[in-house]
């Protein structure tokens, strides 16, 4: 009897695990969305802010991203566009060459052989990030796509970093064009047109507090990326498996670029270690294929075709190349008759693997462990943790190289000698752990001044290694932090703020000594130069003397002569301290001059001519001198200002309008708890119908920084909104 009733309790099981296999199976996917949807709550707090929680990581990551496509939808299918290679499909012919860039690395049919390969863990997250967007169209079917009416997967492996530019783009557009558009005939690249020196410098700042500075005496971390504004949307996501993380997420990706988590924080700013290399190829045809050299025997050119689309209109065209790689990369360009492929890392798998583990870390260990994947290529990173300990890593992924070649230069790609030799440890890069003044600071700037004496010594590493620059930003942060003590979350905003700009110690005294040694022509300036001599080179809204600086400076970098090899500093000190007399007075006076024809006075308030204005939510900003905008006393990083405000003017104003730099800004301090207080240039969503459209724009303005809310009882008690995903 007992056997009988036990075939007969097996017989029911398997009737009940089939039946829930049928039932799997019958699942259509749009209810499969809603059952995980129903295991993640979104909450909303009093800025827009979203709080994630799902029940595993899966659900979490189905969550952010919906929150993320309600914040802003068309940002995450631009990036998309453009890191797949379809912008062009989208937005015409002009991207054709972005497009054909993004597929040299990796076509869509090995992103979906890389995906096929993937762990487990990560295969189900980007099933589920895919998820999220897919049914956030479905539960949106008034937002109509450009192109991308659905999201797959492997999507997520072509765009597995969150720098605001990766390395593909210092690729060039112009000489991939060059090469081929003329099929690769023989002929000399072109040379990119080059941005205007006078731009806002790209990057970011670090800085990382030890106990011994700080006035709790745990560990604290500044938070301070530099980006084109609205670049990246802030979001708190947690799970029931261990994930709970805070920070900025650059829209479309499931993972914080730049956060912190319980135990610890981690900042990313942009790193100038040699991660690319050019190697000149020697090619040849042998039996009627193409070859390249290396060392004594000739190898197969891989060639693999490649169809892009286009748009003309309401016309949608197609183009194929022929794309080349050897086995050092693709074939990017032409130097005369030589074709020339371009090393970097493309990993995207252990690279998303990197950029999602670095949010569950716990301590330094697990944070080097993870470091040890050595797939961001194009950071640096500055670290604090609830232990106390503080810590910056210059580079991550770093290729080995032979002392005995110049690799700022093209090298020889058919002598086995210049091949990579493998990745140098973590263990092996330029670091600092736990200085005994108490501090570290990064700011784009070298390592070899990132913590007074105790910083990296240049003459122990390769040159290749850190060949960054001094900048007037690394300069002033080495200032504001050196002797500080009693350092609390506000005096850090206070030092991250600190409104003194370096620069303007060479430039301004340099025009003093013109104007005492011009002619007679010049005499109408004394007025100006007066303005500028009592001035304590401070930014601020209501200084005259900024915006004559401002505007000499920018002309300076613009008209001056250039000589190779300097860095922007130096450049800067050489055009206002060792030019003619002349040369600088009449610089002024042109500023003078155009000050007045568009203002009517050249006294202006740096505040009247700096503004912030947010009028649509269009990715390309508009601007308007007859619509509201806010008055901004911060100013460029190119002078040194540690909060970068890059403004412009573009053809239809006369006032200057924010669009880079300062964007999501975060102090935090780790302990028994994480406290921490954050900004956002506007506001966190891209609707201007939304209360969050520009609901922080006064307070970045005043640096008036808001509570973060990390822990759920907290959240709650500012919940504007609950909801689950499709409600």
């Amino acid at each position: 009897m007992y056997k009988l009733y036990q075939h007969l309790f097996q017989l029911v099981a398997q009737s009940f695990f089939l039946s829930l296999l049928l039932i799997a199976c019958s699942e259509s996917e749009t209810e499969r969305w809603q059952r995980r949807a129903s295991r993640v709550e979104i909450i909303r707090d009093d800025f827009g802010v979203p709080h994630v929680y799902g029940k595993s990581d899966a659900d979490a990551v189905f969550g952010m991203i919906y929150a993320q496509c309600e914040d802003d939808f068309k940002r995450i299918e631009r990036n998309y566009l453009a890191a797949i290679g379809r912008l062009a499909e989208a937005e015409g012919e002009k991207f054709l060459y972005n497009d054909l860039r993004a597929r040299l690395f990796m076509t869509i049919d090995e992103a979906q052989e890389s995906f096929k390969n993937a762990p487990d863990w990560l295969k189900t997250l980007c099933e589920a990030w895919a998820d999220g967007i897919n049914y956030y169209l479905h539960t949106h079917p008034e937002v109509k796509p450009k192109l991308l009416t659905r999201f797959e997967p492997w999507m997520p492996l072509y765009f597995s970093e969150g720098s605001i530019g990766g390395n593909i783009e210092n690729i060039s557009v112009n000489r991939l064009k060059d090469f081929y558009e003329k099929n690769q005939s023989n002929h000399t690249a072109l040379a990119d047109v080059n941005q205007p020196v006078w731009a806002e410098p790209s990057g970011s700042n670090g800085i990382a507090l030890s106990g011994k500075v700080t006035e709790s005496g745990k560990a604290m971390l500044l938070i301070n990326p530099h980006t084109s504004f609205y670049f990246r949307g802030e979001i708190h996501v947690v799970s029931e498996e261990g994930l709970n993380a805070y920070g900025a997420v650059t829209w479309g990706q499931f993972f914080i670029y730049q956060g912190f988590n319980e135990k610890n924080g981690w900042m990313h700013t942009s790193s100038g270690t040699d991660v690319m290399d050019e190697f000149i190829e020697t090619t040849a045809l042998h039996d009627g294929k193409l070859h390249y050299k290396y060392g004594t025997e000739w190898r197969p050119v891989i060639e693999k075709p490649i169809t892009l689309s286009y748009r003309e209109g309401d016309s949608v065209f197609t183009k194929t190349f022929t794309i080349y790689r050897t086995h050092h990369g693709p074939i990017t360009h032409a130097i005369d008759t030589a074709w020339v492929a371009t090393a970097m890392l493309w990993d995207p798998v252990r690279a998303l693997e990197q950029s999602y583990k670095r949010m569950k870390t716990a301590s330094l260990e697990e944070f080097k462990k993870v470091l040890n994947l050595r797939t961001n290529s194009s950071n640096n990173t500055v670290y604090a943790d609830a232990d106390g300990n503080i810590a910056y890593f210059h580079g991550n992924f770093i290729p080995r190289r032979s002392s005995s070649f110049d690799y700022s230069k093209p090298v020889d790609g058919s002598n086995p000698a210049t091949d990579w030799q493998g990745l140098h440890e973590v263990n092996e890069t330029v670091q600092v752990i736990n200085p005994a003044n108490g501090w570290i600071q990064n700011c784009n700037s070298t390592p070899f001044t990132s913590a007074l004496e105790y910083s990296p010594k240049k003459e122990n590493y390769p040159v290749y290694m850190a060949p960054d620059p001094e900048n007037f930003r690394g300069i002033h942060a080495v200032r504001i932090l050196t002797g500080q003590r009693n350092i609390n979350l506000d005096k850090l905003i206070e030092l991250a703020y600190d409104p003194q700009l370096p620069a303007f110690e060479y430039l301004v005294p340099g025009l003093l000594e013109a104007f005492k040694i011009g002619n007679r022509s010049f005499a109408h300036l004394k007025p100006v130069i007066d303005t500028l001599g009592k001035w304590d080179f401070r930014t601020s809204k209501k200084s005259v003397a900024m915006t004559l600086a401002h505007f000499y400076a920018s002309r300076l970098l613009a008209e001056g002569p250039r000589s190779e090899g300097q860095s922007p500093m130096h450049r800067l000190i050489q055009l206002g301290t060792q030019t003619t007399a002349e040369f600088r007075l009449t610089i002024l006076t042109d500023v003078v001059n155009r000050l007045k024809e568009d203002f009517g006075t050249w006294a202006m308030p740096w505040g009247e001519v700096n503004r912030f204005q947010r009028l649509t939510g269009e990715i390309e900003q508009k601007f308007d001198d007859n619509q509201p905008s806010i008055a901004i006393g911060l100013a460029s990083g190119n002078w040194g200002a540690l909060a970068s405000y890059g403004a412009r003017g573009v053809t239809n104003t006369k006032k200057l309008y924010g669009s880079y730099g300062n964007s999501f800004v975060a102090v935090v301090e780790f302990g028994d708890n994480v406290r921490a207080k954050s900004i956002l240039a506007g506001g966190q969503s891209g609707d201007p119908a939304s209360p969050h459209f520009t609901d922080q724009a006064q307070r970045y303005a005043d640096i008036q920084f808001k509570d973060v809310a990390f822990y759920r009882a907290d959240v709650e008690k500012r919940a504007e909104r609950r909801y689950h995903p499709g409600n």
